[in-house]
């Protein structure tokens, strides 16, 4: 079977734009609503990240924290999310999923058995943020194994030297992280610098998809134009939470916030 994500960036490459990717957290705020905002904003987005909510959160900033303990309060387990993943893709088989979250949750839960439940429900990709090149060398070898895609990051200060050997080791998908800052952040360089340097580390791997992700929100996306892909996730779960405290529909709001955030990138 083709590699969904590989597909998901050949497609917007024709169309000359870079690939939409969504965040949002597993279980928010209910598992059923959870399923039903993937469903509705997978109409315009080209990848979904999921997140796995976890209550030792490094990287994530105040509004995915917010999402993910509203998820843990309301009991997700990790045999909930593989359910969402396989009712999503009963409807949508074509549209790649990528879990998002920390090793901590695969390690308790075994690596063998994570990656066959990932596998038999439909998962496209793993994002594990505290299981680093090297560490994550064996891991990543048993997802290409899988034929599920590992997704190494890179950051503003990853030297050249240690960027070689990562994208070396790395799969078809690489994430990189605009800025030092946890996730949700305001930009603190300009979007023109954030390119300059991804350029730079596009040039040492044209073939490969890099993605932006952090602090990217409405306001900045059609600055990135020029990236393989965007990321969108702390802005997504702030409109869940005002449209929860407002009484409001999340799955209309957020799928039209990303029906607009699409509308700024074609």
């Amino acid at each position: 079977m083709p590699n969904l994500i590989n597909l998901a960036f050949k497609k917007v490459k024709q169309e000359n734009r870079p690939a939409l990717l969504t965040y949002t957290v597993a279980g928010d705020n209910s598992k059923k609503k959870s399923l039903e905002i993937l469903k509705s904003i997978s109409n315009y987005a080209d990848i979904l990240e999921l997140g796995m909510p976890h209550n030792a959160l490094v990287a994530d900033g105040n509004q995915i924290q917010t999402s993910a303990y509203r998820a843990i309060k309301n009991g997700i387990k990790l045999k909930d999310i593989f359910q969402i993943v396989k009712n999503f893709k009963k409807s949508k088989k074509q549209k790649p999923i990528i879990l998002m979250g920390y090793y901590n949750m695969v390690y308790q839960f075994g690596e063998n058995n994570f990656l066959n439940i990932c596998k038999k429900v439909g998962v496209d990709g793993l994002i594990l943020v505290d299981l680093p090149w090297p560490e994550n060398k064996n891991f990543s070898y048993k997802c290409k194994n899988k034929g599920i895609t590992f997704v190494q990051l890179l950051s503003p200060t990853t030297s050249v030297k240690r960027i070689k050997k990562i994208l070396k080791d790395s799969h078809e998908m690489i994430y990189y992280i605009s800025m030092l800052s946890t996730t949700g952040g305001k930009l603190k360089i300009s979007p023109k610098a954030i390119m300059n340097s991804y350029n730079r580390i596009k040039r040492l791997c044209p073939k490969k998809n890099i993605v932006i992700g952090f602090g990217i929100t409405d306001k900045s996306i059609n600055k990135f134009k020029g990236a393989n892909g965007v990321v969108i996730g702390s802005q997504l779960c702030k409109t869940l939470t005002k449209s929860i405290k407002a009484r409001q529909n999340p799955v209309t709001k957020l799928s039209s916030i990303v029906k607009k955030l699409k509308g700024k990138i074609i």
